[in-house]
């Protein structure tokens, strides 16, 4: 899951689940608390609603000592018997409620001694007030703070008496305020609860693939890329996993061909060092030999500078493979493309490889099979360079007293295929797929006469590949060799008006 889509399921979810779960708990608290003021005040019938007007709950709570204390009213005698306003009193103290009697303008009974009361009898209604109130009372504001029931009556020598059922609105019903409280505190734990499972969820589907990230941070810092880094999902952490641990792969790729190319940078120099040391040696001794007299003829004279000759021109080949090496590894080497005939092109070369062989005593073989109109896109010095390294190391490792050498030329559909085939020794089926590595050699000796840098073959199958071709082998030992590559043919696209 995406870290957009968890944030955006953590805000639906921090606002919804606590609505929800918050109406239900003051539902259920609701319902808990209206038992409670049921059972405790005597009353039936109330609904959330009154929860929201404590003066009417309250109202509620007097009305049935209201309608008794209208009955007692019918009979003034009782209205001057303390004991019966004692007990009824009594009865409102468990309603949160007092009851005040008033003659004419004195108070002649108090139910409460609470310092309030003074506040209350002053804002007390007048005698016949009460058709200005209902059944629910009247409140007193002021320092009185009191929700009032009056009732009028007339004492037995016709004195003016009301009776007032007083309940103090400051302490409002405890179970109301519980409620209040409880709705709070519940509302609080809720939204702490869901905040809390939100940021577990989103630390542990953040944190987890951050500390693998560090891990393979750490890792890489410390050059150690021999690990692995598994992305825990699709989301922008598990992209930014996946492009850690590409990375990290292509760390280790460069590391690892950074290791080869030193190998192969050692080896090159161990190659050319060992092959170098031949021919210096051969010139140094064959030159000492000369200062020293030893060719005291003019046939050993022209026999030992022929030798050092040689000797140089072998020093200098070497040098060359060097220098070209350095070129391919920094992808220098200059190509100068050309469309040229095919026919016309390999017929020079197989014009200058005949002279060259007959030079060395070697049968040359040349046939050609494709057609005067065929073009090739090529480079050809560069093609020229590949066709001579072959050759040069088929005559390396030739070992028939006549060698033989034959150049094919044919047409492959969109290509151009070259086979150089000869007579030599050839390669063994093991040796077979590795000929064209960097530095690889059959001849693990290092005979100067048949060695070289190794890279000869490798630099052939650079130069074909960047023709856009490819090069292969095929070889029988003690038959010969046949090497094989392709260039492309050069299409002429019409253009259509």
């Amino acid at each position: 899951m995406k870290l957009k889509t968890r944030l955006s399921i953590a805000f639906l979810t921090v606002i919804i689940i606590p609505i929800l779960m918050a109406a239900m708990m003051v539902s259920l608290m609701c319902r808990y608390q209206i038992g409670l003021v049921e059972k405790n005040y005597g009353i039936t019938g109330t609904t959330v609603s009154d929860f929201t007007n404590s003066m009417q709950v309250l109202a509620r709570v007097t009305e049935k000592p209201y309608q008794e204390l209208k009955q007692i009213s019918k009979e003034p005698s009782k209205m001057e018997d303390a004991t019966e306003l004692d007990q009824f009193n009594k009865k409102l103290e468990n309603k949160k409620a007092y009851l005040l009697v008033r003659k004419n303008e004195t108070i002649v009974y108090t139910g409460t001694d609470d310092g309030q009361v003074k506040a209350v009898i002053r804002q007390l209604p007048g005698y016949g007030d009460t058709d200005t109130t209902s059944e629910n009372g009247i409140y007193l504001g002021g320092d009185a703070e009191a929700l009032v029931k009056q009732v009028d009556f007339k004492y037995d020598d016709g004195s003016k008496g009301s009776a007032f059922i007083v309940s103090d609105v400051s302490n409002v019903i405890p179970e109301v305020g519980q409620l209040f409280w409880k709705v709070m505190i519940g509302i609080v734990a809720i939204l702490v609860l869901t905040s809390a499972c939100l940021i577990i969820w989103i630390y542990r589907a953040v944190m987890g693939p951050i500390g693998k990230m560090q891990k393979a941070a750490q890792n890489i810092k410390e050059g150690n890329l021999d690990f692995e880094l598994q992305p825990e999902s699709d989301d922008e952490l598990g992209k930014l996993c996946q492009s850690l641990e590409e990375m990290r792969k292509r760390l280790k790729d460069n590391a690892e061909e950074k290791l080869k190319y030193d190998k192969e940078s050692k080896e090159l120099i161990s190659n050319i060092s060992h092959d170098l040391k031949t021919p210096v040696t051969t010139i140094k001794g064959y030159a000492e030999g000369i200062i020293d007299g030893v060719a005291d003829t003019p046939e050993k004279i022209d026999k030992y500078v022929r030798t050092i000759y040689n000797k140089a021109t072998e020093m200098n080949t070497l040098i060359n493979e060097l220098t070209l090496y350095s070129k391919i590894d920094t992808n220098k080497i200059p190509y100068n493309f050309n469309i040229v005939s095919a026919n016309d092109y390999f017929n020079d070369c197989a014009d200058d490889l005949s002279v060259e062989l007959e030079a060395q005593n070697v049968e040359f073989g040349y046939f050609n099979y494709v057609e005067k109109n065929v073009r090739i896109i090529a480079d050809p010095e560069q093609v020229k360079r590949v066709i001579h390294n072959i050759v040069n190391n088929s005559l390396k490792y030739m070992d028939k007293p006549k060698g033989m050498i034959n150049l094919r030329v044919k047409d492959v559909g969109d290509f151009v295929q070259v086979e150089l085939e000869d007579n030599g020794k050839g390669i063994a089926a093991k040796d077979l797929p590795n000929i064209f590595d960097r530095f690889y050699r059959t001849d693990a000796s290092r005979n100067s006469s048949t060695g070289g840098s190794g890279i000869g073959l490798s630099v052939v199958k650079k130069i074909i590949e960047e023709h856009g071709g490819k090069i292969w082998a095929t070889s029988r030992e003690e038959t010969g060799t046949t090497m094989y590559f392709v260039l492309r043919k050069y299409q002429e696209v019409p253009i259509h008006e």
